[in-house]
């Protein structure tokens, strides 16, 4: 069958939450809300830790590239989203779509190499840490996440450029509220056979794998502060742990789940839902779970408001 002509494609129709506007009604506050949360947390403690000279190690270093991700990556389509839910029109130029979908890529990739890296970090820190700062140098640190974000900005160019070469025809409507690469594809009429492939390899390369790093760290951090004689060094390590384990399951439970299950040419709402749990509930949490409760980045954003305070 002949695909219908595809080089008028100039923009496409989100559908979103469209279906249902009392749950547009309730999104649109609390996506506002958690979207504020995101970028006063994450501003806060980049702004902390290039302030206060402190917080200048590798720990707060990769916390502070996790913080601009998180903005980076929640700005790629929350407010657009929050336009939408008050909209009758939910367009996106073709030119935005493909922007919006190599962003999204790119950071959300980016972010699940950088949780494995922090992970690496502490585990050098807490099983290593005599030799600690010659393993873990200054000139690592960069290498590591600029590898991680270079890395990932050349793997979601190529899937995009792949995906947006493809003859769309028929109707130009996205089964979602951002251009998702996934809801994206389905539109296509032409052989999508290699842009499969290049996302199923890469959601194998930075899925399980860097999970299956993730466990293998905390493993190994969790068997040597078992061996701490200090009780109250048991526990703090433990609680960290922890809540640094309860944010990168949510995260990586919930994007395998959308990446690596079947696949369906069928639009369900429980995938619309499954991304605002990874990529807005998220980003939220982790200024909390990675800082807020960390004694050291309570006391520099004393020091800095104080400083503040004091030069007016």
């Amino acid at each position: 069958m002949e695909p219908v002509n595809s080089t008028e494609v100039s923009e496409f129709f989100l559908k979103g939450f469209s279906g249902y506007p009392a749950l547009e009604h309730l999104l649109f506050p609390l996506c506002s809300a958690m979207y504020l949360v995101t970028l006063l947390g994450n501003t806060g403690i980049v702004a902390v830790s290039l302030l206060d000279a402190r917080l200048h190690t590798p720990m707060y270093f990769f916390l502070g590239n996790l913080s601009i991700l998180d903005i980076c990556y929640t700005s790629t389509f929350v407010p657009l989203m929050l336009v939408h839910l008050l909209s009758e029109q939910k367009t996106i130029s073709f030119l935005g779509c493909a922007l919006q979908m190599c962003l999204s890529l790119s950071t959300g990739s980016t972010e699940c190499l950088l949780l494995a890296i922090m992970a690496y970090d502490r585990y050098l820190a807490i099983c290593r840490p005599l030799r600690y700062p010659v393993l873990m140098s200054h000139r690592l640190c960069w290498l590591l996440a600029g590898g991680a974000w270079v890395l990932c900005l050349c793997k979601s160019v190529t899937e995009t450029v792949i995906a947006m070469r493809l003859p769309f025809c028929g109707h130009r409507v996205v089964s979602h509220f951002t251009c998702k690469i996934l809801a994206v594809l389905k539109l296509a009429c032409g052989d999508t056979s290699i842009s499969e492939v290049f996302l199923l390899v890469g959601a194998i390369l930075l899925l399980p794998v860097p999970l299956a790093f993730i466990c293998l760290s905390y493993t190994l951090i969790l068997a040597t502060t078992l061996r701490v004689p200090s009780a109250a060094g048991r526990h703090k390590a433990f609680s960290t742990c922890s809540a640094h384990l309860a944010v990168v399951m949510l995260f990586y439970s919930t994007v395998i789940f959308m990446y690596m299950k079947p696949k369906s040419k069928e639009a369900r709402i429980s995938d619309e839902v499954f991304t605002v749990l990874y990529a807005v509930v998220t980003p939220m949490l982790n200024p909390v779970i990675y800082s807020l409760r960390n004694k050291e980045v309570k006391e520099a954003a004393r020091k800095v408001w104080g400083r503040i305070r004091t030069s007016r």
